[in-house]
């Protein structure tokens, strides 16, 4: 098979499984990918997915294979604070969180963690819209928060939630503070309640 008819029947789906493939042409020579990947027509994203490498800087799909190569999964952490505004610092990791086990990925198109949740606590996101139509599973600000209370621990005390930088006036008049609080119950952690709690006393 030669790339161009490879390309005309997958593009669209601007990354794939080699399970996607093999539905499409069930003897199809994996070899195939592995040639087009050096001669760059493919960028390998992780074991057994690849995105077409028209792909590379075009807005928003570092973020959409993040939703793709790891299901089910959702943007969030510091990864979806940054993109609210909510911290200042510019983040280079994609974070997500999943029910799959914990584990991370690096390709050309970024550097991709995701973090272990319960299957009950996968709510809380937001589909998206981006090019072409797509769109992105994005935990909502509220959410994020959660997520990153919940998974890192030391957030525990009035320094670590303070070194955590967010915007005051972001805390003050954008956050959803009821949802917040509403999701927060949905944890069934009291260590959680205790950081929320903490959040609130210091913004």
């Amino acid at each position: 098979m030669n790339f161009l008819e490879f390309k005309d029947k997958m593009f669209d789906l601007a990354c794939f499984s080699i399970h996607q493939v093999y539905a499409w042409k069930p003897n199809f020579d994996r070899n195939n990918l592995t040639r087009w990947v050096k001669k760059g027509y493919l960028i390998r994203l992780r074991q057994g997915y690849f995105a077409f490498s028209a792909y590379k800087g075009k807005n928003d799909y570092a973020f959409y294979f993040a939703n793709r190569i790891y299901r089910p999964s959702y943007i969030s952490l510091h990864t979806a604070l940054a993109f609210y505004g909510m911290i200042p610092e510019a983040v280079v990791q994609i974070s997500s969180v999943t029910s799959l086990k914990t584990t991370s990925f690096t390709n050309d198109f970024g550097q991709y963690s995701y973090r272990n949740l319960k299957e009950a606590l996968l709510f809380g996101y937001e589909l998206k819209p981006m090019a072409d139509k797509r769109t992105i599973q994005f935990a909502t600000p509220e959410k994020a928060l959660l997520d990153l209370l919940y998974l890192y621990p030391f957030y525990n005390n009035t320094q670590e939630i303070e070194a955590l930088r967010l915007d005051e006036v972001y805390m003050h008049n954008d956050l959803r503070k009821d949802l917040l609080q509403e999701y927060s119950t949905l944890f069934k952690s009291k260590a959680l309640d205790r950081r929320v709690k903490l959040l609130f006393k210091v913004y």
